[in-house]
């Protein structure tokens, strides 16, 4: 198979790439990445002189360069190339509407005209909106998306449900949970806290800390997709989740105590607009059709990934300088201080 991932050298990405390079060593994969704020080729050190392993740097928007990829030959088109941040889309709309809108519909584009076997969709729960105290997100729930990240990747959900209803051209979509565990930015709220504890730092928490998400380890991320690819049902929606629903200040709490310090770390600041209360995912889908279940639960996942980032310390500070210093800084620098 000529797997193309897109998006390859993010937290997800190069995940799933180390993970089906173990599962299938035939396979050629080419990862495009056009190497934005959160992508790392540090990620991909162990395998890039593997010879059916290939990287091209490329914005998936850049529709002659797409091209000139897929003239080469590609079965699978994976699709996880996205700006991902909610606050970052909140700073700067545009740049998500862009690559996650107008860069998918340019992979599709060259997926219909190559004519690739599969076309993969990586999406988020995010596009479901908020739950209340009650209920799970399953795959027939309306999309209703409350951030600029959200919505852009509804959009680009859309378009892929357009391309297969219109065009014919086989297309899965999976929506997933919040992943954690090794080489994610340090940005995102498990590795910012981890980094920052280390650092005894301030640990910023928005609002109350009651928001609620379900964790899924990356790695179950990457073996549900593998089963996408090879066993879904072609034009179908697939959620997959870790069935580990936990509020943001548990989390921290965790962390603070797997590290032995205080909770007088943690500093409640305002809460960022459009804040989602609760998210879940019911996985029953994969799980009966394609037989997924996850191998972590988050409490030993999470114990995973805190000794990921204490074994990897030198891969998390060379990310913390430059522009990422400085968003941070400019993200949360206004309200650490302030009083609730």
């Amino acid at each position: 198979m000529r797997l193309l991932v897109t998006g390859g050298a993010g937290f997800i990405g190069s995940n799933f790439i180390l993970y089906m390079m173990q599962q299938h060593p035939d396979y050629k994969i080419t990862n495009m990445d056009a190497l934005t704020y959160a992508g790392n080729l540090e990620n991909l050190e162990s395998v890039e002189k593997e010879a059916n392993y290939t990287f091209i740097q490329t914005d998936i928007a850049d529709k002659q360069a797409v091209d000139q990829i897929f003239q080469q030959g590609i079965d699978v088109v994976v699709n996880f190339a996205a700006e991902s941040h909610v606050d970052r889309s909140i700073l700067e709309p545009e740049v998500f509407v862009n690559t996650n809108v107008l860069g998918t519909q340019v992979l599709l584009d060259a997926s219909k005209k190559y004519g690739v076997t599969k076309f993969v969709q990586v999406s988020t729960d995010e596009v479901y909106g908020s739950l209340g105290e009650t209920g799970l997100f399953s795959e027939s729930t309306p999309l209703a998306p409350n951030s600029p990240y959200s919505a852009s990747k509804a959009g680009g959900d859309l378009l892929v449900r357009a391309y297969h209803e219109t065009f014919g051209l086989p297309v899965n979509i999976t929506r997933c949970s919040n992943n954690y565990g090794p080489y994610q930015f340090p940005e995102k709220l498990i590795p910012l806290m981890i980094s920052r504890v280390l650092n005894d730092e301030p640990l910023p928490v928005y609002g109350d800390g009651m928001n609620i998400r379900d964790w899924l380890y990356v790695e179950d991320h990457c073996s549900a997709i593998d089963l996408v690819i090879h066993q879904g049902r072609v034009g179908d929606v697939y959620n997959i989740g870790g069935n580990n629903e936990r509020t943001n200040i548990h989390i921290v709490k965790t962390i603070l105590e797997e590290l032995g310090k205080p909770e007088t770390l943690i500093q409640f600041v305002e809460d960022r607009p459009g804040h989602d209360r609760r998210y879940g995912i019911d996985p029953t889908k994969i799980m009966k059709e394609l037989g997924w279940k996850p191998k972590h639960n988050f409490e030993s996942g999470i114990k995973e990934t805190i000794t990921w980032y204490l074994s990897n310390e030198e891969w998390w500070t060379r990310i913390q300088s430059g522009e990422y210093r400085e968003y941070l800084t400019k993200q949360y620098g206004s309200r650490l201080g302030k009083e609730q």
